[in-house]
């Protein structure tokens, strides 16, 4: 056979690999995670609330039993987990003030409770002080540097949470192995990260600790979709409700799958509506904003997102989902002054790149360009790697007519679709 007569054949051969090769890889499968959506009851809130119940009893017989309140305070928070109702954090705030009044702020393990209440809720700078306070009274000073780097990271101050990291050292200790993961993804090293959580997973189940494989599973799962290894990540999303059927995060997790990779909006919908049945929060909805909106539906995408704000004006979320509100705010020109109020308050609260870059974006998005430059090349640039900044930086660059460094910027989004989410697409490939 000439050569000339194999073309058509390699055409076709080269045609059908492009097609499979731009037609998502199926990955999960709805018997895997099925049984996960509608579990009947939940074994850690029934126990938590028969332990709230019988520790309050005992409190309420000895009322100087300070301690009590402390117990009971972990059980609120274990509801907070599960449930997402606010009222549980603030409950298991005001539990751990009257259990620190009563120690007079001098019980290092009660500080260091309230410091990671006050984080959950990103109140940082309290946080810091109590972690602070724990650090100068000196017992379990490891365990205050734990708690010190995750705060210091939280407000971008990113030296002194180094020197508390460096303080940790020990490359068998869990703690250690999953907050040098957090630096090195910090510092866009993700492979690595993903190595050091790899090894923390390790010793979590060689240890069988359950907390500690459902903690190091469900991240890997998100470190590994960061990757664009989403077989591995799906594989853990499964792994963390093996041991936890209940746990809602895991299922988001597969959500995103399943909505970002397969671009199958309607079983995406469906996974979300079975968490929201048991974990109600705000975030949901502006889930299923994305989904109707990458379906074309408008009228749904704006019926979720108002739900979503009129479940943060029903309850008191404090500054919880501040950058969720700058980027809708930023994204809508006529909101765009509301973006730029709430950015100076996230970068007064955490002054680290990811708020400045929200502070950036939303001098840009109310038409004032050099200035969004001007605080990009102060305190982003170099400083952040996460995909939506890249993005932002891409069309800071472009306002400014500083179009030669949008298109290795724009090289590199195109492999970060699937964390941007596919409403994400059409953008990046305008610019």
């Amino acid at each position: 056979m000439k050569p000339y007569k194999l073309i058509p054949a390699l055409v076709f051969t080269i045609l059908f690999i492009f097609a499979c090769d731009n037609r998502p890889n199926q990955i999960t499968n709805t018997s895997d995670y099925d049984k996960y959506l509608h579990v009947a009851g939940n074994e850690s809130v029934d126990f938590a609330n028969k332990e709230i119940e019988f520790w309050q009893s005992k409190y309420d017989a000895a009322p100087n039993q300070k301690t009590y309140l402390g117990v009971i305070a972990s059980k609120y928070a274990t509801l907070f987990e599960y449930s997402g109702n606010i009222k549980n954090l603030y409950k298991t705030e005001e539990l751990l003030k009257q259990s620190n009044e009563a120690s007079n702020y001098s019980k290092v393990s009660t500080l260091r409770s309230l410091g990671r209440n006050y984080i959950a809720q990103h109140r940082f700078k309290e946080a810091l002080v109590l972690a602070n306070k724990a650090l100068a009274i000196g017992e379990g000073r490891k365990e205050t540097q734990k708690l010190l780097f995750d705060v210091q990271m939280e407000l971008g101050n990113f030296a002194e949470a180094e020197t508390n990291l460096n303080a940790i050292k020990d490359m068998k200790d869990f703690d250690y192995l999953i907050r040098l993961a957090k630096w090195n993804d910090h510092k866009g090293d993700l492979e690595t990260a993903i190595t050091f959580m790899e090894k923390a997973r390790d010793i979590a189940e060689k240890e069988d600790n359950k907390t500690l494989k459902i903690w190091s599973y469900s991240n890997l799962g998100d470190f590994y979709g960061h990757a664009g290894m989403i077989q591995e990540s799906y594989d853990s999303y499964l792994k963390t409700l093996a041991i936890d059927p209940n746990y809602s995060y895991a299922l988001k997790g597969i959500a995103w799958i399943v909505f970002s990779h397969e671009r199958n909006t309607k079983e995406a919908k469906r996974i979300v509506e079975a968490i929201e049945v048991t974990h109600n929060t705000p975030d949901f909805f502006l889930l299923k904003s994305q989904i109707a909106q990458f379906e074309g539906n408008k009228e749904e995408a704006e019926a979720n997102e108002k739900a979503y704000f009129t479940m943060l004006n029903a309850n008191n979320y404090g500054a919880m989902y501040n950058k969720y509100n700058t980027l809708i705010y930023a994204d809508e020109k006529t909101n765009a002054t509301k973006a730029l109020e709430i950015a100076k308050i996230e970068v007064d609260h955490r002054p680290t790149p990811d708020s400045y870059n929200l502070l950036a974006w939303s001098y840009l998005n109310v038409g004032q360009p050099k200035k969004a430059l001007e605080i990009a090349k102060a305190h982003v640039i170099g400083k952040s790697f996460e995909p939506t900044v890249q993005y932002h930086l891409a069309m800071i660059y472009k306002a400014n007519k500083e179009t030669q460094k949008v298109a290795p910027i724009k090289e590199e989004l195109l492999g970060s679709i699937y964390e941007l989410g596919p409403n994400f697409e059409k953008k990046v490939n305008q610019l």
